[in-house]
């Protein structure tokens, strides 16, 4: 693609400029505060998601007939997701805990977490990827006057360029999972999310992959994309300085292998027991504190299976080595 430089004119493929403004030197996911400084997961809005996975992992090492599971928590951001997985799993549950994360280790996490750069090869279990495609960089293609797809070019002030025209795999993966035909229409070429996601499963010699994120499918793809930032909790213009996360959805069925399962995360937690039901007023009188607990729980998890919200997450469940999950 064209890659136009100079002093004061940088020119770069949208996936190039993410990978810099969020894993470079000073990239927004090596700063110290993390994730959670900016923005909420499922993970951070209640226990519930911990425990839901939990039990997962549980189910995927019973049915693989696994004596030592590994549980693999994929873009840890600060270890938040496996700090409370291994939380509420049975006393002397035999786990090996993984954090895949490219920040630095946090200070005072559990010494069980081995925290890795890379995905660990050759192990059984449960791989769990909240929340980390969308931050897999993609170049993003948009359609000119002429009728023709070419790749957006952006500078680090989020100026943007259209460039040479989509070509070889990429041209092929839009074909397929996302056909631009009108002017102006846009889309992340999502192929580098399809391959990170066959290459986390190729790690599991046996269990359940699965993958949670904003998410589209081939017949409800957005006309003009969905690339954005975000910065201490709100959303903003995807500038690629290192300032702000940069994210868009990610279209799942693409990074889908031949007998996955994809549903939203509303049905997925409803499978594990997170269903948001109310207490029943008579607990309010018997035991008061127990019912003000469980009405808590129920609105939490009431936010975890939301439509329009976080239940409109789309899981990705890839079986590996057998009927796992």
């Amino acid at each position: 693609m064209d890659d136009v430089t100079g002093e004061t004119c940088q020119w770069r493929g949208w996936r190039e400029a993410t990978e810099a403004a969020l894993y470079g030197p000073d990239g927004f996911y090596l700063k110290p505060e993390g994730p959670a400084g900016h923005f909420r997961t499922s993970v951070h809005v209640s226990p519930l998601f911990a425990a839901a996975v939990a039990r997962l992992l549980l189910s995927a090492a019973e049915k693989a007939g696994l004596e030592e599971v590994a549980f693999v928590d994929v873009g840890a951001g600060r270890g938040e997701l496996v700090t409370g997985v291994l939380a509420v799993l049975p006393s002397g549950f035999p786990v090996r805990a993984y954090a895949v994360e490219r920040a630095a280790r946090p200070v005072g996490l559990d010494p069980r977490i081995e925290w890795t750069a890379e995905l660990p090869a050759g192990v059984s279990g449960l791989l769990f990827a909240n929340e980390w495609l969308d931050n897999v960089p993609v170049d993003v293609a948009e359609v000119d006057p002429d009728g023709v797809a070419r790749y957006v070019l952006v500078r680090p002030d989020g100026t943007e360029h259209l460039g040479s025209p989509v070509g070889g795999a990429d041209a092929d993966w839009l074909a397929r999972w996302w056909p631009l035909t009108e002017r102006g229409r846009r889309a992340e070429i999502g192929r580098p999310r399809d391959e990170a996601w066959s290459a986390a499963v190729g790690t599991l010699e046996a269990g359940l992959a699965v993958a949670a994120d904003y998410a589209h499918v081939r017949d409800a793809r957005p006309p003009f994309g969905t690339l954005t930032g975000f910065r201490e909790g709100r959303e903003v213009p995807p500038v690629p300085d290192g300032s702000c996360d940069i994210t868009s959805h990610v279209a799942l069925d693409a990074c889908a292998l031949p007998g996955a399962d994809l549903m939203p995360q509303r049905d997925a937690l409803a499978r594990l027991g997170v269903t948001g039901g109310r207490p029943p007023l008579s607990l309010a009188s018997s035991d008061p504190a127990a019912y003000v607990r469980a009405l808590a729980s129920a609105g939490e998890a009431a936010e975890l299976r939301a439509r329009g919200g976080l239940g409109d997450f789309g899981w990705l469940l890839q079986r590996v080595g057998g009927p796992a999950g």
